[in-house]
């Protein structure tokens, strides 16, 4: 056993077995292998027919999105504008609104303070007889005194005269209770 051609042919022999056994073993493998990168190239051409119209579909979407977001917010500052302007209409409106109750106020005040000055009885005013001022005599003071109280008393009536004011400031007081 010592003959070197021997075991030369015999490691030859074992390798050509082992070679056999390993390639038997593979060729499922492979045809697993060949059968995979015929599904991938399948899939790869899918994609490449299908990936394409797709991208443009979803840029085309995000475009349109695009476009709504902006239509949406111009409608939307739009819309605050119209609210501004009605607004400024409303308070508008309240102040000529103000204005015309001050106005309708003033007006039956005035009314009011007329009618009372119309109906108001007129005081009787005496004539005076007046002597020329060398004539005139001294009065006594007792003529005195009642001119006095005369004079007041005509003054008092004028200042009642004026008491319409206060009146109209309580009507407005009262109406103002009212609301």
């Amino acid at each position: 056993m010592i003959d070197p051609l021997f075991w030369l042919g015999l490691s030859i022999l074992l390798v050509a077995t082992s070679l056999t056994a390993v390639l038997v073993a593979a060729i499922p493998a492979l045809q697993e292998l060949a059968r995979a990168a015929r599904s991938a190239e399948k899939l790869f051409d899918t994609l490449s027919r299908e990936l394409p119209p797709t991208l443009d579909a979803i840029r085309m979407t995000g475009l349109e999105i695009t476009d709504l977001t902006d239509d949406v917010s111009e409608g939307v500052k739009s819309a605050g504008q119209v609210v501004k302007q009605v607004d400024q209409s409303l308070d508008s409106a309240r102040k000529q609104a103000q204005n015309l109750q001050v106005g309708t106020r003033s007006v039956f005040i005035g009314v009011k303070a007329a009618w009372r000055n119309f109906t108001r009885q007129k005081p009787v005013r005496r004539t005076v007889e007046r002597l020329p001022s060398n004539e005139k005599q001294p009065l006594t003071l007792r003529e005195r005194e009642a001119l006095r109280q005369e004079n007041h008393r005509i003054k008092a009536e004028a200042y009642r005269a004026n008491d319409d004011y206060n009146d109209a400031a309580s009507w407005e007081t009262n109406f103002d209770d009212e609301d």
